[in-house]
């Protein structure tokens, strides 16, 4: 967390250098239409991209599927698009990745991996937090403001 916090502190500065760096070599109003054209850019990708996933995502629901791909590859386009439309180079360079098909493929990929262990992590340990006993144990927690079931009948002790 404190490393995001950081980067998201540091990023601006990162910004305004890399412009600093481009304006004295190319001019300063160059680079101002550059960073304009760029959220122009990002502007255009994020109405498209809205609009294309929405109807893949219609068209996977009426066909049954689950559109968990789609929703996703749409997602990042989406955060692409809005990365173009922070006036930046760094940023813009970050949504021009996003665009592109094998990055986000990558990106894909190793999100997945990782989701997968933390849901195999989770799994292990919901493994230890299960009663023990026999299949038809329900042991309810104290907190749960549930009164436990009572079963009433009579018993009768028979000493040999």
């Amino acid at each position: 967390m404190r490393a995001f916090l950081l980067l998201l502190l540091l990023f601006p500065v990162l910004e305004l250098y890399v412009f600093f760096q481009v304006s004295t070599a190319i001019g300063f109003f160059p680079a101002l239409l550059l960073i304009i054209a760029g959220s122009v850019l990002g502007l255009m990708v994020v109405r498209v991209v809205g609009l294309a996933t929405a109807l893949r995502t219609r068209e996977s629901m009426q066909r049954g599927e689950l559109p968990a791909e789609q929703m996703f590859q749409g997602l990042m386009l989406a955060v692409g698009g809005g990365l173009l439309l922070l006036p930046g180079f760094v940023s813009d360079v970050l949504g021009v990745l996003l665009m592109l098909p094998p990055s986000r493929r990558l990106i894909a990929s190793v999100l997945r991996r990782r989701v997968e262990a933390q849901a195999v992590r989770q799994r292990a340990f919901s493994e230890d937090l299960k009663p023990r006993g026999g299949p038809n144990v329900h042991i309810e927690p104290p907190s749960s403001g549930r009164r436990p079931d009572i079963i009433e009948g009579d018993f009768e002790r028979r000493d040999s």
